[in-house]
């Protein structure tokens, strides 16, 4: 087999409602589990897990018939947002092993059910030593999202598709090597090539059942008596298929939804529910090697309505305990006006920070920690709490304002620059600390506060800082001193002419 050669691999879900509702709910797997296409007695079954089979329950029969079968017969509502979910990991397990895949189209009759993905297997030998090792290490990824599949590779996606549903059980593999395209078609059942309902009507009346049996079909007017689909299925039993390069998705955006059983007015119920979407948000984010850089949370409530909030994160994480903390600080603080029947957790993924190491300074924190600790300090201490002081636009003396924190960037050493002789550095308090100051024709004369105390040795002031006049609450007024006390302290006093009240702003080094 050339190096070369095109060759694409398919990951293929057999039975997507089943699927879907045992990744969201692995507690009921090996019970005898039922997906119904509706509620009532008389919904239809579309899913039937292995042990309801054995037990007698079959597809496309109804619930009342299926429980008079098996009376302990678990039967789950089809959800719509929990098939969306593993559909889309079916992609993200794609791209943990391969930067080009997408989504299969959806079919109809008897594969249905199936969700199929596919992804290029085009020179893997580099990474997984072989196409074995790749399809293996896919199955692997796969099963680890809660999709387990089967993996077939071969040189078109048609080819792989098929040869996917020809595979029995979960975690199976093929490889179809090239040049053994028809051999492989030829004695395969014509359904396997999913034709419409019309057209395998009209081929089973002319005794078409194999492969090999539309292959003998003579060609002359075989498109006028058939129609333009028949010539699909004949390029799909000759071994061709669409070979155009598959796409490389750009769009990190990872959603996972439940609609839930019964609706919760609980914060601790949907606390819990919150905990099992952000497991399998932050699985589908580690498989493709990205991160948690904020959360869209949707609520739709029982009354119809919906409510949205917006989860930011000191930095991007991948801790499941941080982000339930955040999420749950933000149901607390505004809950759910009413009962909640669906929940959504929506998120962008970022890249996983990288340090590069600076030989010529100490390494820093690593990014991982570093963000994992941002994090949990926003749990606990609130968002606008967390970051790097800034200057802010502003004349009164406390005011700042508060930026994502970053880490310093790398610096080439330099030498100081010389200041003049005699230069002190001051030292900020915040919050200022209270003082008593005896005060003599409008200076002060002697201090007692937990810094600074004894008379006043050496005075010079005051300073007037004013502002905000326009209103009551951003007016503010001080006279400040640079004053030297008898205990050898220098220090900054400030005088509150609004609340009438000594501090101590600042001390000198």
């Amino acid at each position: 087999m050339s190096s070369d050669a095109p060759r694409t691999a398919c990951l293929l879900v057999p039975n997507l409602p089943l699927t879907a509702e045992l990744r969201a709910h692995p507690e009921l797997d090996g019970e005898p589990l039922a997906v119904a296409s509706g509620p009532g007695p008389r919904a239809e079954l579309i899913a039937v897990s292995a042990e309801a089979a054995r037990r007698g329950v079959l597809d496309q029969t109804s619930v009342a018939h299926a429980r008079a079968v098996c009376a302990d017969l678990i039967v789950r509502i089809a959800s719509p947002a929990l098939e969306t979910a593993a559909r889309a990991a079916l992609l993200d397990a794609a791209l943990s092993v391969s930067p080009r895949a997408s989504w299969a189209p959806r079919s109809a009759g008897a594969f249905a059910a199936e969700a199929a993905v596919y992804l290029d297997a085009s020179g893997v030998d580099a990474l997984f030593q072989s196409e074995a090792g790749f399809a293996a290490a896919l199955c692997a990824r796969a099963r680890r999202l809660g999709l387990p599949g089967n993996v077939a590779i071969a040189s078109s996606r048609q080819l792989a598709q098929i040869a996917a549903r020809r595979l029995s059980g979960p975690g199976e593999t093929f490889l179809l090597a090239p040049g053994r395209e028809a051999a492989f078609l030829a004695p395969l059942p014509i359904d396997i090539l999913d034709p419409e309902d019309a057209l395998a009507e009209t081929l089973t009346r002319f005794g078409v059942y194999t492969v090999s049996d539309l292959l003998a079909l003579p060609r002359r007017a075989l498109r006028s008596r058939l129609g333009p689909d028949v010539m699909r299925l004949i390029e799909l039993a000759q071994g061709r298929g669409d070979d155009t390069p598959l796409p490389v998705p750009s769009n990190a955006r990872l959603l996972e939804a439940i609609d839930l059983e019964f609706p919760i007015d609980r914060l601790e119920s949907l606390a819990f529910v919150v905990q099992g979407l952000l497991s399998r948000l932050l699985a589908r984010l580690e498989a493709r090697h990205l991160a948690c850089g904020g959360l869209a949370l949707t609520l739709q409530r029982e009354d119809g309505a919906r409510e949205a909030r917006w989860i930011g994160t000191a930095a991007p994480t991948l801790d499941l305990r941080v982000l339930v903390r955040l999420v749950c600080h933000a149901l607390e603080s505004q809950p759910p006006q009413a009962a909640v029947e669906s929940v959504t957790l929506e998120t962008e993924g970022v890249p996983i920070q990288s340090d590069q190491l600076d030989l010529f300074r100490p390494a820093g924190p690593a990014p991982a920690a570093l963000g994992r600790t941002l994090a949990e300090l926003e749990a606990l201490c609130g968002g606008d709490r967390i970051g790097s002081p800034r200057v802010a636009d502003h004349n009164h003396p406390d005011a700042f304002q508060m930026a994502p924190f970053r880490p310093a960037p790398p610096h080439t050493p330099h030498e100081p620059i010389p200041g003049p002789a005699g230069q002190l550095a001051i030292r900020a308090l915040r919050p200022p600390l209270d003082a008593s100051v005896r005060v003599s024709q409008g200076l002060p004369q002697h201090v007692r506060s937990a810094i600074a105390n004894g008379r006043v040795l050496q005075l010079a002031g005051p300073w007037r800082t004013t502002g905000g006049w326009w209103s009551q609450e951003e007016h503010f007024a001080f006279d400040s001193f640079d004053v030297q006390t008898a205990d050898g302290t220098v220090a900054r006093l400030r005088f509150d002419h609004l609340r009438k009240h000594w501090q101590i702003d600042a001390v000198y080094d």
